[in-house]
């Protein structure tokens, strides 16, 4: 700034002013800043800049992985809220990295990160990542995790679950199977609680079904159908409620590969919605979550921190159930 000030032959205050905008400036003060910048090449100092106006040059984004398409969906709404306000997005991605989580928190302190929006595989938070809020906000998403009184942008997983479940009641099924997520996941939890539900108020014991727990990943949901179609055929279930769209599509390919079909054999549901979802044969009937407007509220949560605002995060965001082709009556 000081050498633009000396090329435009101006105070470095009236500089200020034009690159933030901030004061009055005569036009031909104005004129002879831009060209100065422009002839030395100048780009501000982001980080510097950012200490100034008590905004976010650099947030953290913490994800699983990427290879789930939600928590992608989740990621790229981040983006679009930080590319919008001209903030960098660094990318964590433990399972990518295999990083111990006391690694990627040295990792995030080294880049001096403004804050941090994280999105749980766990179900927990380690230690390291949670002293980050001591410098800077976080803000969790798709996830609360107890113990932990932190921001958090969730969907209503628990009426979504109960509702998609009523729909497979609905069509008489009364022998019935859980595929869920990772019990320590609050999500996992949220969802298990609305399908348990949901069977509650059709007349069944809750307690009477069976639920294999997977993790999230398309052959976990394969492995989980593999251990429940290993039972006797008589006793199997006529519909499948699986936790996430990646477990019931590994489920149905197994169901196919044992020579059933979906859903004359037996329904299936999911849970996200992903993109592929509805491209499926037959089309999977699941459960939409906003992944791109949750991770562009979490990202403007945290701004809202970063500037010192005051913040509501009671509100969840909707779960819709989208019914297609994937049930159906049981057979007889």
């Amino acid at each position: 700034m000081k050498d633009v000030a000396e090329r435009a032959n101006v105070s470095v205050s009236t500089v200020s002013y034009v690159l933030n905008d901030s004061g009055p400036v005569a036009q031909d003060r104005r004129n002879r800043v831009l060209d100065a910048i422009r002839l030395l090449d100048y780009s501000p100092n982001e980080s510097a800049r950012s200490l100034k106006r008590r905004s976010a040059s650099t947030i953290a984004m913490v994800v699983p992985d990427l290879t789930n398409q939600f928590f992608a969906m989740v990621t790229e709404g981040v983006q679009r809220a930080a590319s919008a306000v001209n903030v960098l997005v660094v990318l964590v991605v433990p399972d990518a990295i295999e990083l111990p989580e006391e690694n990627y928190a040295r990792l995030l302190r080294s880049q001096r990160v403004d804050g941090v929006i994280y999105l749980s595989g766990t179900g927990s938070m380690p230690e390291s990542i949670y002293d980050l809020a001591k410098s800077g906000p976080v803000v969790l998403v798709d996830e609360q995790i107890p113990g932990r009184d932190l921001p958090a942008i969730v969907c209503d997983s628990r009426r979504g679950a109960r509702e998609v479940a009523t729909h497979v009641l609905n069509h008489g099924h009364r022998r019935i199977a859980v595929i869920g997520g990772p019990p320590a996941l609050w999500t996992a939890q949220q969802r298990l609680a609305g399908y348990r539900e949901a069977i509650a108020g059709a007349g069944i014991d809750p307690d009477s079904v069976p639920v294999h727990a997977g993790d999230y990943r398309q052959e976990s949901g394969r492995a989980a159908a593999e251990q429940i179609l290993a039972g006797p055929a008589a006793e199997r279930p006529t519909a499948l409620l699986c936790a996430n769209d990646l477990m019931a599509i590994g489920a149905i390919d197994c169901l196919r590969s044992s020579g059933l079909t979906v859903p004359d054999d037996m329904s299936v549901v999911g849970f996200d919605d992903l993109p592929i979802s509805a491209l499926l044969t037959p089309r999977l009937t699941s459960v939409r979550q906003p992944a791109h407007d949750m991770g562009y509220r979490a990202a403007n949560v945290l701004f809202d921190l970063l500037e010192g605002n005051d913040v509501d995060t009671s509100d969840t965001l909707p779960a819709v159930v989208k019914i297609r082709d994937s049930v159906g009556p049981p057979r007889g």
